[in-house]
């Protein structure tokens, strides 16, 4: 009795970047742009096929725990494929036949800076309030449009305690 197999094929994630397909089209664009700057011509644009796959890298490590629940996820992706963009020449096909490491190397330390930078940014933000005093932001007469609101008190006590630590 002779029974044959059937091996499904695993449905691939929107995510998925094929490593070897990725590591042709960058040894592709490298020749290309070896062959431009021979013939004194501008560097080429980059293809569309590597910055989907900067994107998909991009996107798919901003779901990872440390980085999915800030509020600038956007500006990290985007700061992570304008590193992938500015290092591409970088990356020599001859040290290193897995480019999708290479650049989720990058993007991930461009999501850490990014986080570095936003909480730089918090930072000068609460010294600004700090200093200009509150009074500034929040009126003390408990009122906020003729009525009383504990909320109000309870937000304002947030960021007096904020501030402290």
């Amino acid at each position: 009795m002779i029974t044959t197999a059937v091996m499904t094929k695993r449905k691939r994630s929107e995510h998925y970047v094929n490593n070897k397909e990725f590591l042709a089209a960058l040894i592709k664009y490298r020749e290309d742009k070896e062959i431009a700057l021979i013939q004194g011509k501008p560097k080429p644009p980059i293809p569309r096929y590597i910055g989907e796959c900067f994107l998909k890298i991009a996107n798919h490590l901003s779901f990872k725990p440390n980085f999915v629940n800030y509020m600038f996820k956007e500006d990290m992706i985007s700061d992570g494929i304008e590193n992938c963009v500015q290092y591409i020449h970088n990356f020599n096909p001859e040290k290193s036949q897995n480019p999708f490491a290479y650049f989720t190397q990058i993007i991930h330390y461009a999501f850490l800076r990014r986080i570095q930078r936003e909480k730089r940014q918090l930072e000068i933000k609460n010294k600004i309030l700090e200093r200009s005093g509150f009074s500034e932001v929040f009126v003390d007469d408990n009122t906020i449009d003729g009525g009383n609101y504990s909320d109000y008190n309870s937000i304002k006590d947030g960021v007096h305690s904020k501030l402290r630590y």
